[in-house]
């Protein structure tokens, strides 16, 4: 588990939406904007970060950074 920069914690098996996207990136990724998935994995990311990674329903994984994610009911 680790807190994320909205102070929420965040901990494998969480559901989570993708609220935006940082930074360019595939069409496969950008159609995941505003869906739920749930947390896989973390995922270190520039040596100094902590990404994470998200399972949605159609078995398909990728990694946000954790800004681009907020807690889903």
């Amino acid at each position: 588990m680790f807190v994320c920069h909205l102070g929420v914690e965040m901990e494998i098996g969480q559901k989570v939406r993708v609220r935006r996207l940082r930074d360019r990136t595939t069409p496969e990724v950008v159609k995941r904007l505003g869906q739920t998935g749930v947390i896989a994995d973390y995922k270190m990311t520039d040596g100094s970060g902590v990404g994470v990674v998200v399972k949605f329903d159609d078995k398909f994984a990728t990694w946000f950074f954790e800004d681009e994610l907020e807690p889903s009911a």
